[in-house]
């Protein structure tokens, strides 16, 4: 199966030439699920298809994190023939959103979980790790909790800490923090975040889980999941160098 996005003229290139090469549904050929696009159409795939697949995706996006980089299409072809690649196991979140009208809703985020602010007002939230408090009133304009792989997208860019992929870990940023200045910090996987909305009615959030809202939210437990994506990384992809080129000095 390929996965390529239909908004994407790149990723339709990338898919004639793939099946040209090896036919239709190149997964029975190479036994990995390859997604054509950027990093938001391979958050989608996953969210889509699951635990199942192994995906390997390739880059026609802008950034492409996630995704492998095509510097010569060839050679990509004779490395997806020979199967140079090698396959890595991500964590995910799982976001265990309360809404006020009483849902309770789980998600899961190979990127991340964001509380955000639903109207011009700033958010009132607290923060509680494994039952410890950490803030009782946070007024910000949201918190986002990402994984490693996650952290050099949303987090990244809200002055959070850019982390190798290969970390088990649990980000927390706050977003514009106004009171009290809550510094963004990293956590092991196995902690346990609780979110909650204060005065929510007057003052409503959103949670966002790899792009997906949910609106009028009270409260958002997060964990990492036991289960894992396995994403495969063609030969000569480093994620250092990547963190480098594509994030840190662009």
């Amino acid at each position: 199966m390929i996965l390529a996005d239909p908004w994407n003229d790149g990723a339709a290139a990338l898919e004639k030439a793939l099946i040209a090469r090896f036919g239709p549904d190149p997964e029975e050929t190479l036994g990995v699920r390859i997604v054509l696009g950027g990093d938001g159409w391979m958050l989608r795939c996953v969210q889509q298809h699951g635990i199942t697949p192994t995906y390997l995706g390739l880059n026609a996006g802008r950034i492409g994190f996630l995704m492998n980089d095509i510097d010569a299409l060839d050679t990509v072809m004779t490395q997806l023939e020979n199967r140079e690649w090698r396959v890595f196991a991500f964590p995910r979140l799982q976001a265990e959103v309360h809404t006020q009208a009483g849902e309770v809703l789980v998600h899961h985020a190979l990127n991340d979980v964001y509380l955000e602010r639903a109207t011009g007002q700033t958010a009132h939230l607290s923060l509680d790790i494994n039952d410890q408090s950490i803030v009782e009133g946070l007024v910000a304009d949201g918190l986002i909790f990402s994984t490693a792989l996650g952290s050099t997208a949303y987090t990244f860019s809200a002055g959070g800490p850019a982390c190798h992929p290969s970390l088990d870990i649990l980000a927390v940023t706050a977003i514009s923090p106004h009171h009290p200045r809550l510094s963004p910090f990293v956590l092991p996987s196995s902690a346990i975040a609780t979110a909650t909305v204060l005065s929510s009615e007057r003052r409503p959030v959103r949670a966002v889980v790899d792009g997906v809202g949910t609106d009028n939210v009270q409260r958002v437990v997060l964990r990492t999941s036991p289960d894992r994506i396995q994403m495969a990384y063609l030969k000569g992809h480093g994620f250092t160098s990547c963190m480098v080129t594509k994030i840190l000095r662009p």
